[in-house]
Formats: structure tokens, sequence, C-alpha cells
């Protein structure tokens, strides 16, 4: 190909990439905020904007304490050998994991963008080149975690909110509700900086072995305009919302209180921290909705509604494996164009 078509193959392809980044911000929105407006602490508007801000400003954050692209590296040459990836494997990836994704925000169902995208990347290499394309150290570091990441959230949301409940067993009921209300704002705002922390880098990931595979790099790096990028369209993502899974995610599963609210937000921001600094690609989706179910269980089993709950594992399961037959037929499709 001449060079104004590979030119025109990587701009398109890094807009594809953009729109997975816009589409995962929507479609995790609800992991930042459902708490937040189920509680009523904020208004679904003011707490979309609330969460984009933070999601913002978590590259910042990330870059303060030097941890902004270790998910990025897991993405880009931790799940398939990035001397095997051309463009047409980029367009199965992205493409696998877009329409997973546009699935199951229809259907109100929060499965996770996060293992969409990995199932994406998996399905594509693997049509490209077999399975001695994949990375088996860094595919399994992600399923372990696909385990570790809700099971942690569920054990520290019961942790916290029976803590937080017997030291409070004695306060007077609205003064506690008061502060739990300020406080949910603060949970809320970290958990939205460990979502923007974990969830941009694995487009910046995607982004940068596109670049390399195209010459543009002589080793595999990430550049910082890339990780800046994701980070501003993921925040832009998340304010326009996804208002379906937010209802789920907020109310379907359990009734939550503002002292419940902050403890499965604190819960899962803990689990996101943790995840990004080991460099481990976590479902921000899995983190928060066992949180969510720790938190509800802890006050009664059946406070959760667990019908639902069995919905969204079920959604979890069948989320690599599908996105990553979707990523194959993509791959096989763009193969023809690229």
């Amino acid at each position: 190909m001449d060079a104004g078509t590979v030119t025109f193959l990587l701009v398109f392809l890094i807009g594809i990439a953009f729109l997975f980044d816009l589409l995962n911000g929507m479609h995790d929105a609800a992991n930042s905020i459902a708490t937040i407006v189920s509680t009523r602490v904020l208004s679904p508007f003011v707490a979309v904007l609330w969460a984009a801000f933070f999601n913002f400003s978590a590259y910042f954050i990330g870059h303060h304490f030097g941890f902004e692209a270790k998910v990025a590296s897991t993405i880009g040459k931790g799940l398939i050998d990035p001397d095997m990836v051309t463009n047409s494997v980029i367009f199965g990836a992205l493409m696998g994991a877009i329409v997973w994704n546009v699935i199951t925000w229809r259907l109100g169902i929060p499965s996770s963008s996060s293992h969409a995208l990995v199932g994406g990347i998996i399905g594509a290499g693997v049509a490209k080149a077999g399975f001695p394309a994949i990375v088996w150290g860094g595919l399994s570091k992600t399923l372990v975690a696909i385990v570790l990441s809700p099971v942690t959230g569920f054990i520290l949301g019961v942790l916290l909110i029976v803590a937080v409940s017997w030291a409070f067993v004695r306060a007077n009921p609205a003064r506690t509700d008061g502060l739990f209300r300020k406080l949910q704002l603060v949970s809320s705002a970290l958990y939205s900086i460990g979502h923007g922390s974990n969830d941009a880098q694995k487009t910046a990931g995607i982004i940068a072995v596109l670049l390399y595979a195209n010459g543009y790099y002589e080793e595999f790096t990430v550049p910082a305009w890339v990780v800046l990028s994701c980070f501003t369209i993921m925040g832009i993502g998340t304010m326009l919302g996804g208002w379906r899974i937010v209802h789920t995610m907020g109310s379907k599963i359990t009734r939550l209180t503002p002292m419940q609210g902050a403890a499965a937000e604190t819960a899962g921001a803990m689990t996101l921290f943790g995840a990004t600094y080991l460099g481990i690609p976590v479902s921000t989706t899995h983190t928060i909705t066992s949180s969510i179910v720790g938190v509800g269980s802890a006050r009664r089993v059946h406070a959760v509604r667990w019908g639902i709950a069995g919905r969204i594992v079920w959604a979890w399961v069948i989320t690599i494996p599908a996105a990553a037959i979707m990523g194959a037929v993509f791959y096989l499709i763009g193969a023809q164009f690229m």
C-alpha cells in the first residue's frame, strides 16, 4: 500500500479506537454514578459531570504516581505478541468489542467493556496467527483477575459496611445519613479516579501497539498524547451516560442507603487502585457490582435480587468468548481490505 493509504488506515483505526473509548465511558458510566444516583445524593446530570471530571483527572494522578501506562502495556503487548499485530487484527479486536458493548448496552446488561476488548484481541489474534500468537502469561493474569476482582470487591464491601455499621450503631440516624451523603461524594470521586485509571489505559494500549505495528516506533511505547486523548474521550463518554445500565446497577440489584453506597464505592476504588498499580486490566463493572452485592448481602441475604445478579454473572461468563468470536469474524472481514 502507498503511504497515503497507510496513513488513512491508521487514522481510521485510531478513530475506531476512540469510538470504543467513548462507548466504554458511556457503557461504564453506571460504574461511577449508579450508587450516588440511587441514594439521591446527586442528580443524574450532576453525577455524570462529577464522574467525568474525576475520570479525566485520573490521568494526572496516575502520572504523578508513575503508573499511568502499566495497564496500557499489558493490553498492548501482554495478550498478543505485538510483532503479530496488523491493522486487520486491531480492526477485528475493536469491532468485536464495540459490537458486544452495543448489544449489552441496548439490553441494559452491565457486562465488561474491558473483557470485551480482551476477547476481541484474543479472537482477532488467533484468527491471524493461531494460538501461538497469545502471550499466555498476560492472558492468565487477566483471567485470574476476572475471578479475584469481584471476590475482592465483595469481601471489601462486606467488611467495610460491617465496620461502619458497628462504628455508627449508636449514632443519630439523621446525622449519620447526612454525614455519609457528604462522604459519598468523596467515595464516588475515588471510584471514578480508579475507573479512569484502569479503563482509559486499555484503549491507549491498543493505539500504542497499532503505532508500533505501523513502524512509528522502533519498540513498543505508550506516548503521552495517546494516554491523554483516551482519558479525555472516556470523560466525554461518561458525561453522555448509560442510563439503562445505571438503572440496573443502582436499583435493580439492591436498594442502597448513603452509608452502603459509600462503602460499595470505597471497596470498588480500593480494588481498582491495587489492580492499576499492578498493571492488571480488571473489569470496573465486575468490581462495583460485586461490591454492591457484598454491601447488600451484609444487611441480609434477601436484600439482594439474586436473579438480576445471576443474569449479570452470565453476561460476564460469555463476554470474552462472545467478543472473541466477533473479533475473529471482523478480522477476517478486515483482512480483505487491509
